[in-house]
């Protein structure tokens, strides 16, 4: 199966290259070495990289894995510092993430592409001594290259939902094999092991929990400073984060409503994808909502506005830490699969979210149980959600702090995981 797909790979990789041009030139980020992704470095790179020979090569594809990758480098680096590590991802705004959250010592690569002959050139140039891949990247080449040159392989912070699942079950001629390559598979939740011993009974598979709950507040970081656009006097700030398509329009119509009788509410939105700035420009403009974007505007100078378009790149933490309740997007609208709801927990911030995230479905339900969060199973009750919320302080006082002893309650998977890792060296 392997086999077809590297003959049909080439085929297939001519459609993707408009599209990956496309998102390049569009989206902000890290550019400087995308030629890495084609497995082509320069002169100067291949010189530094020589130091990184042997090295535990981590696979992280964008800015949440990112995050969760690099907090683990962190701790695993204080667990063993004799340890080489490169960290590599995909997307543009993930490599500027990672370069700026990796610890000291940690290089940071783009993963190529997975084409034999560039992953090839990325493994003659590393000779990791293990390749450690986050959550879902399971590239048939990239794991069958570490197993054939005897490098061990693990997938941590694994998950598969009910629609991945289905999928994976169909194809199991194809990904049973995979997935047995792997010395380890750590799932997040008992439910994703039996989802993934369905494809691959003979597995590796156990239960770490999820590391995202292992997330901390960096002891450095300040609130971004909102008084350029709001006023010195802001009044309570709505956060509507990492928004997609349609729920901006629906956030948007709401805070217009809600602003008759909440004059002094403000409302910033952070898109999952800053290049769509214009376009919600443009649904504020239609709902008559008096705005300033944030990739445009510093916030030195101007007229104060109701709402800030933050279409920029890693600020969201900050951004925040300003809010008094915050709308995770890609669960609205039409959205199902939901973001991490759990930054906002540990800043203690109160979030409203759909009722259904398909790819955080455990930590929804940890939150749920400990009644620490707000779902919605309609759009129509997220204004009378947010009036609550915001009509009762000591409500979502309550509300952030439940969130924050739910994230407290369930540590512990990052050193579970470093753990076993230690053990395959």
């Amino acid at each position: 199966m392997r086999f077809i797909y590297n003959i049909l790979f080439p085929l297939a990789f001519i459609f993707f290259i408009p599209g990956m041009l496309y998102k390049l030139l569009r989206r902000p980020g890290y550019k400087k070495t995308f030629p890495e992704r084609f497995g082509i470095y320069s002169k100067e790179r291949k010189k530094a990289l020589e130091a990184y020979k042997g090295c535990i090569w981590v696979h992280a594809v964008s800015v949440g894995e990112g995050v969760i990758a690099a907090a683990m480098l962190k701790e695993w680096s204080e667990v063993n510092p004799g340890h080489k590590f490169v960290l590599s991802t995909t997307t543009t705004t993930g490599q500027e993430l990672a370069r700026k959250k990796v610890p000291e010592g940690v290089e940071v690569i783009y993963c190529p592409i997975d084409f034999l002959p560039f992953v090839n050139r990325v493994f003659n140039l590393l000779s990791p001594r293990m390749l450690v891949i986050f959550e879902t990247e399971i590239w048939p080449n990239m794991i069958a290259v570490a197993r054939r040159r005897n490098i061990r392989t693990a997938l941590v912070n694994a998950r598969m939902s009910d629609h991945s699942c289905k999928g994976y079950y169909r194809g199991r001629l194809f990904f049973k094999p995979l997935l047995k390559m792997f010395d380890l598979i750590g799932v997040q939740t008992a439910q994703d092991r039996e989802r993934f011993a369905a494809v691959a009974p003979d597995a590796n598979v156990k239960v770490m929990s999820n590391m995202k709950f292992d997330q901390q507040v960096p002891q450095n970081i300040a609130p971004a400073d909102l008084s350029g656009y709001f006023g010195r006097e802001a009044g309570q700030t709505l956060l509507a984060a990492s928004t997609h398509p349609g729920e901006e329009q629906l956030i948007a119509a709401v805070f217009k409503r809600m602003s008759q009788d909440f004059p002094a509410l403000k409302l910033v939105i952070v898109p999952r994808h800053a290049e769509r700035g214009t376009e919600i420009a443009g649904i504020l403009k239609q709902n008559g909502i008096d705005f300033r974007r944030r990739s445009q505007d510093d916030g030195t100078g101007g007229e104060t506005v109701s709402c800030l378009l933050a279409d920029t790149t890693g600020e969201m933490l900050k951004l925040m830490m300003t809010s008094d309740v915050v709308i995770m997007g890609k669960s609205l609208a039409g959205q199902d699969e939901g973001h991490n709801i759990i930054e906002p927990a540990l800043l203690g911030k109160p979030t409203v979210t759909g009722g259904v995230l398909k790819n955080f479905r455990f930590v929804l339900n940890v939150f749920k149980n400990d009644d620490a969060i707000i779902t919605i199973d309609a759009d129509e009750q997220l204004e009378p959600v947010l009036r609550k919320l915001f009509g009762n302080a000591e409500y979502r006082k309550t509300l952030g702090e439940k969130a924050r002893q739910a994230v407290n309650a369930h540590r512990g998977a990052t050193s579970r995981t470093i753990k076993h890792l230690e053990e395959m060296l």
